[in-house]
Order: structure tokens, then C-alpha cells, then sequence
């Protein structure tokens, strides 16, 4: 039994407490499954600051009706983060003013699509006509019950994201995009070597002029991820390569649609398999290619990348 509910009107700020103490848990889980940086407690101050080109304690104080120490607080957070900066006012030096950094406003990127889902889903879970607050307030609790809030934003987030997604072939105008995000993601897990250099920055010719396909995906026109299908000598042996996904855009399995469309574009040319070299660092990336069929084979001796340390295999 539900002792507050219990309680009716006589339990309602308890009532609301749970609720929000609930939305707040689950959105940090949100939060935590795309990997961004962020709280949920700071939600309203960051949203002030990001609708302003540049925002005063004051002003932000007048806005949200908080406490002095508690917008304080607050931006203390935001800055340790790295999400703000906090400048003297040009013309009144006792004045500070408050704006997103470069992380706050690439923070924002990420955040937007997930504020938007989290609208969409509050907005359908309320919207029902009730006698009482009471009445509305079990209607909604039974929803949050019935599924978890953060698995409802997460499919939410990437039904949106896979419904705006096209992937293209390669144009000279993406070859910069290529380069990039390939050697974003070797920086962030590994080194770039000079095999990677060579190839990332000779696309045409290592790849294209070879007979290769190098595929783009594109969020809203916005290059977010990239893959590539290398032959590999004569034998019309071509490897599955170059995969690199955007870090504000991880998490939505464009990596996977990526992958799916290469192996679907392969099957498309008569291709009898492709192949993959990896790192069993990597420990996500291979169960993903597994999932997908591929299987583990002995890497070669003379294999050209010195992170390799597993090789797979997709026979059609």
C-alpha cells in the first residue's frame, strides 16, 4: 500500500517531493547513457544562461525566484564544469556576466534533443482532464510506474535521431569530415599511426580511386559519423573501416546504422564477406560486431595497424 497516497491532499507536498526526487533520479540516467557531462538540479540556471547573450545574478535571481546563495551555488557548479564563463560588464565593472563557454554551448547540442524528448513524453503522460491535483498527480505516478521515465527519453531521443538520418557516398566537400572524426575518435581511444595519417588524408586515393566506398552520415544536413569499405589487394576483399561517430552524437547507434548499411550495401555489390580489425579494448565495439555476425579469425602477422589485436569476419 501507498501510505502517501493515503494521505490525499494532506500528503501532497510529500507527493510532489517523490515525484520530482523521481524525474530527477531518471534524467541524470538519461543523462549518464549519452554521455554528457550534466545534472539535472542545474537545468533552470543553464536554461536562463543559454537564452541569453550573456545574464547578471540579478537577472537570473528575478527570473527563477531563487535564493541569492542558491544561484550561486549553482553557477559555482556550472563553472567547474567548464560549462560557463563569468566576465566583469564592460561598462559597469561590479557587475558580472554569466554565458555559456565553447563546452557550454556543445553541451547544449547534446542537451536539446533530450529536453525535447522529456517535453514531448511530460506533455503526453499530463495532458487528461482530472477533478483534483491529487487525481492528476496519481494518473502520472501511475505512468512513471508502469515503465521507467529514462527508458521512455532514451527511445524517445533515438526514434527522433533515426528519423532524421541519411547516410551519403562520399563528395570531395566531406573529405575534411573524414579526416576529422576519424582522428577525434583514434585521439580519444588510441594514438593516430602513421598508416591512419596516410590514409585519412589520401581518401581518393587509398580508397575511392581503388574502387572503395566511403558513406557519410548526416544528422539534419550535419556530417555526424563516417565509414568506410577499403578493398584490400585484388582478390575483391574489402574492409569494413574508418568507422567514426561525433562525440555529441554517441549513443544513438548511428555507428550501427553505419554498419548496417555497409553490410547491406556489400551484400548489394555480390561482396562473399567483409572483414574488421580491432582492439578487444574496445569491448562494446565487438560485442556489437558480433551481434551483427561477425566472427573472429587469426589476425596476420604483418596486420597494418599496431593497436590490432583481432580481426573478424562476415562470409554472405
Amino acid at each position: 500500500m501507498d501510505a502517501l497516497r493515503g494521505y490525499g491532499e494532506l500528503g501532497l507536498g510529500s507527493r510532489l517531493k517523490r515525484v520530482s526526487e523521481y524525474l530527477m533520479k531518471e534524467t541524470q540516467l538519461v543523462y549518464n547513457h549519452f554521455n554528457i557531462d550534466f545534472d539535472p538540479y542545474l537545468f533552470p540556471v543553464f536554461k536562463i544562461i543559454s537564452n541569453k547573450n550573456g545574464v547578471t545574478n540579478s537577472e537570473i535571481q528575478n527570473s527563477l525566484k531563487y535564493t541569492q546563495p542558491a544561484i550561486s551555488q549553482t553557477l559555482n557548479k556550472l563553472k567547474d564544469k567548464g560549462l560557463i564563463v563569468i566576465k566583469n560588464d564592460t561598462l559597469d565593472k561590479r557587475k558580472k556576466i554569466v554565458s555559456l563557454s565553447y563546452k557550454g554551448n556543445k553541451t547544449l547540442i547534446q542537451l536539446k534533443p533530450i529536453w525535447k524528448s522529456i517535453d514531448e513524453v511530460i506533455k503526453t503522460y499530463t495532458l487528461e482532464k482530472s477533478s483534483s491535483l491529487i487525481e492528476h498527480l496519481n494518473s502520472l505516478e501511475n505512468k512513471l510506474n508502469k515503465k521507467s521515465f529514462s527508458n521512455t527519453i532514451i527511445e524517445n531521443v533515438k526514434m527522433e535521431v533515426n528519423q532524421e538520418l541519411d547516410i551519403v557516398l562520399y563528395e570531395d566537400k566531406y573529405a575534411k569530415y573524414f579526416y576529422d572524426l576519424n582522428v577525434e575518435w583514434l585521439k580519444t581511444y588510441f594514438y593516430v599511426e602513421p598508416y591512419d595519417d596516410e590514409v585519412l588524408s589520401n581518401p581518393e586515393k587509398y580508397i575511392i580511386s581503388k574502387g572503395g566506398h566511403i558513406f557519410f552520415a548526416r544528422l539534419n544536413k550535419q556530417v555526424v559519423g563516417t565509414v568506410a569499405l577499403m578493398p584490400i589487394g585484388n582478390d575483391g576483399l574489402f574492409e569494413l573501416t574508418k568507422m567514426a561517430v561525433s562525440p555529441e552524437h554517441r549513443g544513438y547507434k548511428i555507428g550501427q546504422q553505419l554498419m548496417q548499411h555497409c553490410i547491406d550495401y556489400a551484400k548489394s555489390l555480390g561482396l562473399p564477406k567483409l572483414i574488421l580489425y580491432s582492439s578487444r579494448k574496445l569491448e562494446n565495439a565487438i560485442y556489437i560486431y558480433r551481434k551483427y555476425g561477425f566472427i573472429e579469425v587469426p589476425v596476420e602477422a604483418n596486420c597494418h595497424y599496431k593497436r590490432c589485436d583481432i580481426k573478424m569476419e562476415l562470409v554472405f
